[in-house]
């Protein structure tokens, strides 16, 4: 049976659980979560933890995540970093990321500090010691000086969850912040790219751009649901819902494969044409995304979050992603969804889309 916990508890759980105990599983953020199935014995044998997907993008799926690939991912992180050191946990535990903050402290036999989101009580380190962010945390703390400070005292901060603009890592860099960027999943115990190479011991391999990851880090299966773990895991291979290629010897993650759509007889890809709203508006300002249309099959439209035309938009991203791939449609909104890893939400876009957005189309 697992054990759900949280906070401290969670430490010395997970500790229990790496050495041959009860595997543990993170609260989730609403603390009903089906897939969990708490009820239900853990049957893969070697189990430690089972963490929950966001489910932003499908349906949420609990992960079990193996003593060996935990260890071994904890491991191959520090000798990438250059040795252990303590942890500081600034992400949700119920998520991969979250969670091996704490399995790399676990590991090493050194300290996990909890701390909020904001960074608001981000203490100043007392030896060596790491940070995990999501880009909108780092983008926000590289506006305030005293964060910067505090950043930069800290060996390597880890960016992940999320792809992360090339303008961010250039002010973090700028600010003297040691950032490296990273690539996973909750599969793959996390992170297990830097900054576009694998850490020692994993292997990338493309299939017409799919991205698979394998390794000793490879999950052992979706709780309960072994019709899709073969989807996805073949020995220790786990193949991505990613595409990808190689740039000069390192990673380029190119976004989901079904972020590309066929518009009018063209195929749009998403992550492209985010990317250039990105670069060309700042994170978080527009937000692309693909309706059904029984003229252009798909139909690219946008959502955003300031005062901004349709024509103006479109005129700026042209040049970037070329006419077919330009929005056709511009609502506001409030915000950009993003889930507390910092992905978009495509589900909940497509839902404020639905309801009209905050205002009329651009």
């Amino acid at each position: 049976m697992l054990r759900l916990l949280d906070g401290p508890g969670l430490v010395e759980g997970l500790a229990e659980a790496l050495d041959g105990g009860r595997p543990v599983a993170p609260v989730p953020e609403d603390r009903q979560f089906p897939a969990l199935a708490l009820e239900e014995p853990v049957i893969e044998p070697g189990a430690a933890a089972v963490v929950t997907t966001s489910g932003s993008t499908g349906e949420p799926k609990a992960v079990v995540l193996g003593a060996d690939a935990i260890r071994f991912a904890a491991g191959a992180t520090h000798a990438r970093l250059g040795g252990p050191g303590d942890w500081v946990c600034a992400l949700p535990t119920r998520h991969v990321a979250g969670l091996m903050t704490v399995a790399r402290a676990v590991v090493a036999g050194t300290r996990v500090r909890f701390v909020r989101g904001d960074l608001s009580d981000l203490p100043a380190p007392d030896g060596r010691a790491y940070l995990s962010l999501v880009a909108a945390q780092l983008d926000r703390a590289l506006d305030r000086p005293a964060d910067v400070e505090l950043l930069r005292a800290h060996a390597a901060v880890l960016v992940g969850g999320s792809a992360v603009p090339a303008r961010l890592r250039e002010r973090a860099a700028a600010a003297g912040v040691v950032a490296l960027t990273t690539y996973g999943m909750s599969e793959t115990c996390g992170g297990c790219v830097y900054d576009g190479r694998p850490l020692d011991g994993v292997r990338v391999e493309l299939d017409a751009e799919r991205i698979g990851l394998g390794g000793p880090m490879a999950f052992l299966g979706y709780r309960l649901r072994p019709d899709l773990t073969r989807q996805v895991l073949a020995g220790d291979l786990v193949r991505t819902s990613d595409r990808g290629r190689w740039v000069e010897g390192r990673l380029q993650v190119l976004g989901r494969i079904d972020d590309v759509v066929l518009s009018g007889g063209s195929n749009v890809d998403l992550g492209v044409v985010q990317r250039a709203c990105d670069a060309e508006f700042g994170p978080g300002v527009v937000a692309v995304l693909a309706v059904p249309d029984p003229r252009w099959g798909a139909r690219v439209v946008a959502l955003a979050t300031t005062d901004l035309a349709l024509a103006d938009l479109r005129e700026r991203l042209e040049p970037r992603v070329g006419k077919a791939s330009v929005p056709r449609e511009l609502r506001r909104a409030a915000t950009v969804a993003y889930t507390s890893l910092g992905k978009i939400d495509r589900a909940a876009l497509l839902r404020a889309w639905a309801k009209g957005g905050d205002g009329e189309p651009g």
